[in-house]
């Protein structure tokens, strides 16, 4: 059985979420406010408090448990070597990111859409390619998925370049696809297939 945790790093560790990491994330969301506004929809300032992330949370796991959806964390352990706690704060370490499989459809299509986004101060440790290439083994192993979908903005060549170290090919536009950052986006779709293997 393949596991659903793994130490990305020395001291990154990609996990499920769980209800407790509405705190964590609330400060990582906020910490990084300005550095994902050119590549996120439109956020209220709700979405950046506890409150705000543990509906969200709860919202998540309900669609996890009906099979559409599975969420993970990136935390930073609190102990990792530096002496490091500048956002610790009891809940299982520093959240420096997360990665999210939406729209997970089985029978003849068996298919997910992939999203993630790392903190600036962790931006070119490798982690965003790391996460992607677990979350893959993880749909191809453990839910039994043929392909995985991801889309960014036309000028996001830094996600462009994860996804191409992480096996994805580009196959085409979609004109007006997300609205991101207060405007319909067009964006460049990517598809990345994990196997042959019949439904």
């Amino acid at each position: 059985m393949i596991a659903m945790s793994a130490q990305l790093t020395a001291d990154v560790l990609l996990r499920p979420v769980t209800p407790e990491d509405a705190m964590g994330l609330s400060r990582a969301y906020r910490r990084n406010r300005a550095h994902l506004r050119p590549w996120e929809p439109h956020r209220g300032d709700a979405f950046y408090t506890p409150e705000g992330q543990s509906e969200r949370l709860r919202n998540q796991l309900a669609e996890q448990r009906a099979g559409r959806l599975m969420p993970w964390v990136l935390v930073r352990n609190e102990d990792h070597g530096d002496g490091d706690a500048q956002h610790g704060g009891g809940d299982g370490g520093d959240v420096v990111g997360t990665v999210t499989l939406t729209g997970i459809t089985l029978g003849p299509f068996r298919s997910a859409n992939i999203g993630y986004w790392i903190d600036a101060d962790q931006v070119g440790r490798g982690l965003a390619c790391a996460a992607v290439t677990e979350v893959c083994a993880v749909a191809d192993a453990a839910l039994g998925l043929h392909r995985i979908e991801a889309g960014t903005l036309l000028d996001n060549t830094a996600s462009q370049r994860v996804l191409a170290k992480c096996g994805f090919e580009a196959f085409g536009t979609a004109p007006n696809y997300l609205h991101i950052d207060g405007a319909w986006r067009d964006h460049r779709l990517f598809q990345k297939i994990l196997n042959d293997r019949r439904p």
